[in-house]
């Protein structure tokens, strides 16, 4: 388990400043390519049915809400975040969780082109799409019981005051936020880790501090 932390910690990372830029709603720029998406309000997210998944079908992006964590796909890659105006993390492709993966075509607001001729009930072929090294990995990724499906999580509901000029752009605000609001532990490895990575660093005690001067 603490292999899979170690390694989760590096394949989950921040999206640098050069490939990412949070401005007015959601703002992604990736080197030679520019995506604009406008969420000046809490999302209008509703359930998969029968998934432990929300989506937002008044948006014109793939925008959905699973394991307390809120998910954009854009291009070839998934953008994870606590917050649903940002700032994002890009999440490697081999830890996406299996019920983000398993989310049906038809839900996906704007689908790549790649996703046309695919069946709108099931999921996107991400083994064709990905490569075989990547279905190896994830091998039986699209396959469960339907019976052991989890509970979707709580919706963090008290983000829908927080819009325009009020929205926490800072994520140690978030976090503070969050931490009183939010109380909900997620189940998945990759989200346990992003909520970890979020948590305040503490700052030495005084005596501490006033001991290491006098060394």
């Amino acid at each position: 388990m603490r292999k899979l932390l170690i390694v989760l910690s590096v394949l989950l990372f921040p999206v640098s400043a050069a490939q990412a830029e949070v401005s007015v709603g959601i703002g992604i720029s990736v080197p030679g390519l520019s995506i604009g998406i406008n969420m000046p309000a809490y999302p209008r997210l509703v359930r998969v049915p029968g998934y432990p998944v929300y989506y937002d079908p008044y948006v014109d992006f793939n925008f959905f809400f699973y394991d307390g964590l809120y998910w954009v796909f854009y291009g070839d890659d998934w953008y994870v975040s606590s917050w649903y105006n940002g700032p994002w993390q890009m999440v490697a492709r081999n830890y996406v969780p299996v019920y983000v993966l398993r989310i049906p075509v038809r839900y996906y607001r704007r689908p790549p082109p790649y996703f046309r001729g695919w069946l709108p009930d099931a999921p996107p072929h991400w083994g064709e799409r990905w490569g075989r090294d990547w279905e190896q990995h994830r091998s039986g990724w699209d396959k469960w019981d339907r019976r052991t499906t989890p509970r979707p999580a709580p919706l963090p509901s008290y983000q829908r005051r927080f819009t325009g000029d009020s929205y926490p752009r800072v994520p140690e605000v978030q976090r503070s936020i969050e931490s009183k609001k939010y109380r909900y532990q997620p189940r998945e490895p990759v989200a346990r880790e992003y909520f970890r990575q979020q948590q305040p660093r503490r700052q030495p005690q005084r005596k501490e501090k006033d001991r290491e001067r006098r060394h």
